[in-house]
């Protein structure tokens, strides 16, 4: 069987750019954050936003060291109540 490379997809996935430094996040701090939002689904939400913000130049809420990446910092902020969940009422 012969592949014609113009139907051939690569799977390399680009890592995405972080102007923070570090590692994944460490499963320690996901499971004392998800003690804080229960629901994995909200906390995946939460913690990628708040990595998106991190990545666009917002300033931590809290001391770092050089070794967090942005979702270290991000369940951090969760864990010390820097960042909460405020629940708005469905429009109708």
């Amino acid at each position: 069987m012969s592949h014609d490379p113009e139907n051939l997809v690569s799977f390399e996935q680009t890592r995405p750019t972080s102007q923070l430094p570090g590692s994944t996040m460490k499963s320690e701090l996901v499971e004392q954050a998800s003690e804080i939002v229960t629901d994995p689904l909200v906390l995946i939400n939460l913690v990628s936003q708040r990595v998106r913000q991190l990545n666009s130049g917002r300033s931590p809420l809290i001391p770092t060291v050089p070794s967090m990446g942005a979702a270290d910092i991000a369940l951090t902020e969760i864990i010390e109540g820097k960042i909460k969940l405020v629940h708005k009422p469905m429009a109708i």
